[in-house]
Formats: structure tokens, C-alpha cells, sequence
């Protein structure tokens, strides 16, 4: 399984998941110039594209479904909620699959686990999915990781959790107080806190990599980001990859395949005298 961050921000979302010749998507906020090409930025293609699954309806995640759906016949699975929220600009959307927060289906070679969510959404969900012995996690707008969240993201070998902000740069922020406490609300956003915080409770021997996404430009920065993540890994003493995800540029595609098992560095050897 290899998958990229296409995009990652309020600029627009979109993850490309593939097994063999047959892709996804999570989300799809960009333009369908903008996914084609950055798509081919990657080495990648939209062809053998199977299916998008939406996590919720906010526009920096679903702008491109309707453009995507008519040039390309795509399936969109979504939730029915969700689905009455989008706007009427996205036009029409055809075919179009539902679920419930909560069910597990499958899209060609993905088996999808779906598990709601806490945002200031309708029906927000995020996903695993899983393909050829391998589980992606995906954890991102949500304003709080509880209990469902982490038995949901367990045992995964790769996981993409949001990080979008600093709390003390936010304190500072040029922000409009109600939006600042959207963002720090149960029903906001992952702090870098929070996203470390998570992720000590998801560490395990097959973790392979962790990518942060959806870090705010305005309240975040990505050297506190790597710093902080690198630290609590290196205390753990945890060999995990570690990427960040851009909002203007694709992330290098990861195969799984070709990425070592994570784990804990082995031991240095002792030399007796």
C-alpha cells in the first residue's frame, strides 16, 4: 500500500491511497487541475481511481467532489448527513454511496473502518483503511482524541494525525477570540499537544511512520511541530519515521512495502574486556 497527502490545510484536502493498480481518495478539496497534477508531481495518475470517502462537509475537503464526480464517474461515499450539507455550488454529484458513522466496507481492495468524531461539523468521521496487510489511520479535525479515537487507531502502520496548533502561539493570534476558541474547543482542532499526546498511546513495534497535517500557518509552526514529535519518539526510544504534510505541495508517496518495521533501536552491544 502506498499513500500521499496530495494536500493538507485550509487550502484544500485530499489523501491518494493505492493498493496495486486501484486508488482512493480521503476527501477532495483541490481543484481537479490542481489533483491531476499534483497527482503526476508524485509519479502518480488518477487513473484506476475506484472511489472518494468524505470525512465531513467543511469546503476545504469537499470542493472538488463535484468537478472529480462528473469528469470521472467517481463513487463518493459519504455519510447522509454530510450529504445534505454540501453546498449546491459543487453541482452534481453522481454516483453517490452512503454509510453510517461507524461502518466497516469495502471499496475494491480497501477495507474501510469508519469512527465519528468531535468537530463543528454535522456528522464528522475519520477512517482506517487497510490493504495488503496494512492499516492507515487517519485522525484529523477533530477537537479532542477520546477513548473511541485511540481503540480505533490501534495496531495501525501508519498514521496521519493533525497538528494545527501551537497553544502558546495561539494565545497571541490575530484570530477573532470566538474563532480562537472554536479552535481550542472540544469540537476544534488537535493541538500539538494533543496530537503527541496520541500518539504515546498509539506507539507499537509496527508503527512505520507518522505524518503531521493541517498545521495552522498562523498559529503553528512546523519546527515546533518536528521538534516536539522527534523528542517525545527519541524519549520513547522509538524508531518511527516522521513526515510533515504541506498545503501548497504534495508529500512524497510512502510505500509502506519498503519501509522497515519501526520499533525500538536495538540495543547498542556491550564489548566485555
Amino acid at each position: 500500500m502506498r499513500f500521499s497527502l496530495l494536500g493538507s490545510g485550509s487550502s484544500g484536502n485530499a489523501i491518494l491511497i493505492v493498493s496495486g493498480d486501484q486508488k482512493l481518495l480521503i476527501d477532495n478539496g483541490l481543484s481537479f487541475k490542481q489533483l491531476k497534477l499534483r497527482a503526476e508531481a508524485i509519479g502518480e495518475s488518477l487513473d484506476g481511481l475506484i472511489g472518494v470517502v468524505v470525512t465531513h462537509e467543511h469546503s476545504d475537503h469537499v470542493n472538488g467532489l463535484g468537478v472529480l464526480s462528473r469528469k470521472m464517474g467517481v463513487p463518493v461515499h459519504i455519510t447522509r448527513s454530510t450529504y445534505s450539507q454540501l453546498s449546491p455550488n459543487l453541482g452534481a454529484i453522481d454516483p453517490v454511496h452512503h454509510f453510517e458513522s461507524g461502518d466497516v466496507f469495502r471499496i475494491g481492495p480497501f477495507l474501510i473502518a469508519s469512527f465519528r468524531t468531535t468537530h463543528d461539523a454535522i456528522d464528522p468521521v475519520c477512517f482506517t483503511v487497510e490493504a495488503n496487510g496494512h492499516k492507515l489511520g487517519l485522525a484529523t479535525d477533530m477537537g479532542a482524541a477520546n477513548g473511541l479515537v485511540q481503540t480505533r487507531l490501534k495496531n495501525c502502520h501508519a498514521l496521519i494525525l493533525e497538528s494545527n496548533y501551537c497553544p502558546d502561539m495561539i494565545q497571541n493570534s490575530p484570530y477573532p477570540p470566538q474563532i480562537i476558541q472554536r479552535i481550542r474547543g472540544t469540537h476544534g482542532h488537535l493541538s500539538n499537544r494533543d496530537m503527541n499526546s496520541l500518539l504515546a498511546h498509539l506507539l507499537h513495534d509496527e508503527l512505520k511512520i507518522v505524518v503531521a497535517v493541517h498545521i495552522s500557518q498562523e498559529n503553528n509552526s512546523e519546527e515546533i511541530v518536528e521538534r516536539m514529535t522527534k523528542k517525545m519518539l527519541e524519549k520513547r526510544n522509538h524508531a518511527t519515521q516522521f513526515m510533515i504534510a504541506s498545503q501548497d505541495d504534495p508529500m512524497p508517496i510512502v510505500d509502506l512495502e519498503k519501509i522497515e518495521t519501526a520499533g525500538a533501536p536495538p540495543p547498542v552491544q556491550q564489548t566485555a574486556f
